[in-house]
């Protein structure tokens, strides 16, 4: 009977105090405080920590020294999952690389193309780069750059977890990076006119191509060379046999650190709710917080700042109130 089966906790990270696996680990602990089993699988939509979901075993890791956001030197890991290399250009070209003001104007994703060209040079034909994280709003042309605009014939698979088109990354994401109003009128401007250049060179229009303003343009820089760009929650999800899992499971715990009407739509949160009710599996959220509207009427959530309190109560013991919330949603059932 399926309610002898395992609790599958699938949570994506919890930004600034829980990886996906902490977080499911914190989820497994609270559910065997029932007496329930657990399954854990973390998961990830594209951005950071998609490296360590695909690729956990640190055997398969790699380091090379690129340039980084702003031209310093960094050393970046990526590694190899079976026939493929695995990127997250926030290793390379990430806000988090960052030391002081971050300068949307001058990043560059040339670190991420330094990546990429280090898995060809190692004789790799299939990459994934997972975007998310990063300082720049470069349209990918630094990437492109060092790449000398050609990806040899490899398969490059693009992880978004965004759908923003091309221009509007300047709009949408210039203001995190750290531009005011006039940094993201020049943004746009400069995205225009390399939209037009990619147009003339290679004839594709990223203006309007679902997720190419991933990574402030990285994606649609990519896609220009013949990267297919793809939803990283649904590519992570497939990678590691999330509807298998649901499949054998009698309930499923999802969740991430904010819950927002971004997280159920094409984010891990909204992608494992879709994929449970296709397994007939129900699910549940654990978030930090939540826009309780944002989720569908008849899935539970319980958040780390309702169980604590406050915001910074929930940040210092976010492991251990997620394991309460993971406890009082299982005794419910």
């Amino acid at each position: 009977m399926k309610a002898d089966r395992p609790v599958l906790c699938c949570p994506d990270k919890f930004r600034g105090t829980l990886t996906a696996r902490e977080a499911a680990d914190a989820l497994a602990a609270g559910v065997e405080r029932t007496g329930r089993a657990a399954a854990r699988l973390p998961l990830a939509d594209g951005g950071e920590g998609t490296l360590d979901v695909l690729c956990p075993d640190l055997d398969s890791r790699r380091t090379t020294r690129v340039t980084g956001p702003l031209g310093d030197p960094v050393e970046a890991e990526w590694a190899v999952r079976g026939d493929t290399a695995v990127i997250e250009m926030a290793r390379a070209s990430g806000l988090a690389l960052v030391s002081g003001p971050n300068d949307p104007l001058r990043a560059t994703t040339a670190g991420t193309g330094e990546l990429i060209e280090a898995a060809l040079d190692d004789g790799l034909r299939r990459i994934v780069v997972a975007l998310g994280g990063s300082a720049t709003v470069d349209g990918g042309l630094g990437a492109l750059e060092a790449l000398d605009f050609d990806l040899r014939d490899a398969e490059v698979v693009v992880a978004c977890d965004v759908s923003t088109t091309f221009v509007d990354a300047a709009r949408m994401f210039g203001p995190q990076k750290g531009a005011d109003a006039e940094d993201v009128r020049r943004l746009e401007q400069r995205l225009e006119r390399l939209a037009e250049r990619y147009r003339a060179s290679h004839g594709v229009d990223v203006r309007r191509l679902p997720g190419s303003g991933a990574a402030g343009g990285l994606a649609g820089g990519l896609a220009v060379l013949g990267a297919r760009l793809v939803a990283g929650a649904a590519l992570v999800a497939d990678a590691v046999g999330l509807r298998a899992s649901l499949g054998s499971s009698s309930l499923a715990l999802t969740g991430e650190g904010h819950v927002d009407a971004t997280s159920v739509a094409g984010k891990v949160v909204g992608h494992v709710i879709g994929t449970a009710r296709d397994a007939g599996t129900p699910v549940a959220v654990v978030a930090g917080d939540a826009d309780l509207g944002a989720l569908p009427d008849d899935v539970r959530c319980l958040t780390l700042v309702e169980l604590a309190g406050s915001a910074e109560t929930a940040r210092r013991d976010a492991a251990g109130l997620a394991a309460a919330a993971a406890e009082a949603l299982v005794a419910r059932r």
